[in-house]
């Protein structure tokens, strides 16, 4: 069960697609598809969302969204180039008009020198247009999951309306 607040969130992010006419595909690793979730949990999500892509392991990414081997290889599965490319395949195999993505270390293992438990890199696409931000949450596993999930929805707000 999602916290009322994600689910207050969700419903707030689908009404301003829905008034602006607009489709959200997701692709989703380190949520294992949360963002997915807390948006078709909302009655008449199905006129906003059309995919929802989980692609956990790096060969999901690459076969699914099309990310080239070499990044992964070269910057890691956790890194702002990755997010990017999640979001940018997502948004070309599914047609939506956004498209959005997280990749991460939730925890409680996982974390390497330099990528520690609770970063995640997470972008948004738009046709001619991505935006990617990098975070490190505190807590636990189910933390840093939920957090992430709201911070894709403030990203997703702040691509539609730029100050």
């Amino acid at each position: 069960m999602l916290p009322q607040a994600t689910l207050d969130e969700a419903r707030d992010l689908l009404a301003l697609l829905q008034s602006r006419g607009l489709t959200l595909a997701t692709a989703e690793s380190c949520t294992g598809g949360l963002i997915a979730a807390a948006l078709t949990a909302i009655a008449g999500s199905s006129a906003v969302v059309t995919h929802g892509f989980v692609t956990y392991s790096n060969e999901a990414k690459r076969d699914v969204l099309g990310i080239p081997w070499g990044v992964i290889e070269g910057h890691g599965a956790v890194s702002d180039s990755v997010a990017r490319r999640m979001a940018e395949g997502a948004l070309a195999r599914s047609g939506a008009d956004l498209a959005v993505s997280c990749t991460g270390i939730a925890g409680p293992g996982g974390a390497t020198p330099g990528k520690p438990v609770g970063l995640v890199h997470m972008a948004a696409a738009m046709r001619g247009e991505t935006r990617a931000i990098r975070r490190v949450f505190p807590g636990d596993r189910t933390a840093v999951r939920a957090a992430t999930v709201a911070e894709v929805f403030a990203l997703v707000r702040g691509l539609l309306n730029p100050r």
